[in-house]
């Protein structure tokens, strides 16, 4: 019986073999990323976009720091953040107190984005990033953490905690004249997790879980065989 003849375009879309070529995420200059010493960064040619920087273990480090991240963060959230006292009379809130309270002003939008901004997007970044270091732990990560790292950027993005904290300051200098603020320990908890999740982006390299996460066409798909 005469082998069925091969697909025209059977050799498209596959994977190269060298690991090291990349195309630039602002100019899509195609070119290889050349060894680099520790601390060193390489940049693109052409737009000297950042491309990859060396970071010594990168993965331990990112790990120590999204747990102490995650510590700061519940304490944040949990234990009160402001305290007012005036006339005897004394108050004190957390942060997720405070949206409720802006809810409850009227202030619906604004409300909804400090939760966001200040609750939500910070236990995505966390959550995501431990979710992808855990999966690493494993000889070859499954193909989820490559679906998580992708999202990852996303709730980076939207975590502003820093913004927040600002609005609290600014605040605090108009009524420190009319009451007694108390600051809280969530205040000073996160002043931290301001510095600690920037070091976490910082130390993080995602080249490394890239070159190691399982391939789409590894796995079995439904009505189709493993790729081999």
């Amino acid at each position: 019986m005469t082998p069925p003849a091969p697909h025209p375009h059977s050799g498209c879309n596959e994977p190269l073999a060298d690991a090291s070529l990349i195309a630039c995420p602002d100019c899509d200059l195609m070119q290889r990323i050349p060894a680099a010493p520790p601390g060193a960064s390489v940049r693109c040619p052409r737009c000297d976009k950042e491309l990859w920087r060396h970071r010594v273990d990168s993965q331990n480090r990112t790990l120590a720091l999204s747990l102490a991240a995650l510590v700061l963060y519940i304490i944040a959230n949990t234990l009160p953040m402001l305290g007012l006292s005036a006339v005897g009379h004394a108050a004190e809130t957390t942060v997720v107190g405070g949206a409720i309270q802006l809810w409850h002003d009227d202030n619906q939008i604004v409300a909804v984005l400090v939760l966001f901004a200040a609750v939500i997007a910070p236990a995505l970044q966390i959550g995501l990033q431990l979710l992808i270091l855990l999966g690493c732990l494993f000889e070859r990560p499954p193909l989820w953490v490559g679906h998580l790292l992708r999202h990852q950027p996303f709730t980076q993005t939207w975590c502003m905690i820093e913004v927040m904290m600002i609005g609290v300051l600014v605040a605090l200098t108009k009524i420190a004249e009319y009451a007694t603020v108390i600051p809280g320990l969530a205040l000073f908890s996160l002043g931290a997790l301001i510095f600690v999740l920037a070091a976490m982006q910082s130390s993080f390299d995602p080249r490394e879980v890239w070159n190691r996460v399982t391939w789409a066409e590894a796995t079995t798909r439904p009505g189709q065989e493993a790729v081999r």
